[in-house]
C-alpha cells in the first residue's frame, strides 16, 4: 500500500539511537488528514486521492443589523472560506481544511472519503520523500545564487568583485541564452529530499521524527510520502 501524509514543519531537535549515536533529527506535526476526495477516470479523467490537512477558524455570519449576509441559504455558514470550496467539503461531509493535496497511487481501494489518515500510517525505519517549500531569500547576487567565484579585489579591477562578469559575445548570438545563470529571486521554490528515514513515530501526538533535514521554515507545510528510489 502506497502511503502519503500532509504535515508541518516544527523544527530540528536530536535524539540519541539504541547505540548511543547522536542523530540530527526534523520534527513534522504530520496530520490527521481526512480524505476529501477521491478522483476517478470516469469523472476527472485520472486518479488520485484528495487530503485535507489544517483545521480552519470558522466565523458564522450574524443577522444583525449592520452585518453583511451574501443569502439566507448561506446565513449560517461560515465567512472566511469560498462558496465553492465550501460545498467541496459540505458533498464530502468533512469539516473545511486549509490545505489540500493530490496523491496519485497505484491502487485507491485503501481510501474511502472520510477517512482519517494519522503520523502511524508511517513506521520507525521507512525511507521516505518530503516536499515543501524552500525558505525566500529575496533577490541574490550570483555569488550566493550559484557559487560564482569572485574577482580579484586588487590592480583595478573596480568595484565590480562580485558581479556575474561577461554575459556571452556581443555579436554571436547578440543575445543572452535561456536559462543563464544570473542574480534573480533566491529560495521559495518547490524542493524534494529523498531517500530521508524516519527515525521515531509519536502517534498519540501526530509526531514524525526524520533523521536529517527537510525543506522549509519552521511552520511550514510539507508533504510525506514513499520513498520512489527505495
Amino acid at each position: 500500500m502506497q502511503k502519503a501524509i500532509i504535515g508541518k514543519k516544527i523544527g530540528m531537535t536530536q535524539i540519541f539511537d539504541a547505540k548511543g549515536a547522536v542523530l540530527p533529527v526534523t520534527v513534522i506535526e504530520a496530520g490527521p488528514c481526512v480524505v476529501a476526495q477521491i478522483k476517478t477516470v470516469e469523472n476527472d479523467g485520472y486518479e488520485a486521492v484528495q487530503l485535507g490537512f489544517g483545521d480552519i477558524k470558522l466565523k458564522v455570519q450574524s443577522g444583525k443589523k449592520g452585518k453583511r449576509i451574501r443569502s439566507d441559504k448561506f446565513k449560517n455558514d461560515p465567512v472566511n472560506i469560498t462558496k465553492p470550496m465550501l460545498g467541496h467539503f459540505k458533498k464530502a461531509d468533512v469539516a473545511p481544511k486549509s490545505t489540500l493535496r493530490e496523491f496519485r497511487f497505484d491502487s485507491l481501494d485503501s481510501y474511502k472519503v472520510g477517512d482519517i489518515i494519522k503520523a502511524d500510517t508511517f513506521a520507525e525505519g521507512d525511507k521516505i520523500d518530503v516536499t515543501g517549500k524552500s525558505k525566500g531569500k529575496g533577490y541574490a547576487g550570483v555569488i550566493k545564487r550559484w557559487n560564482f567565484h569572485r574577482l580579484k579585489e586588487t590592480h583595478g579591477s573596480g568595484p565590480v568583485a562580485r558581479h556575474g562578469g561577461s554575459m556571452g559575445a556581443c555579436s554571436t548570438p547578440s543575445r543572452v541564452w535561456k536559462g543563464k545563470k544570473m542574480a534573480g529571486h533566491l529560495g521559495a521554490e518547490r524542493v524534494t529530499v529523498q531517500n530521508l528515514t524516519v527515525v521515531k513515530v509519536d502517534a498519540e501526538n501526530n509526531l514524525i521524527a526524520i533523521k536529517g533535514a527537510v525543506p522549509g521554515p519552521n511552520g511550514g507545510i510539507v508533504v510525506i510520502r514513499d520513498s520512489v528510489k527505495a
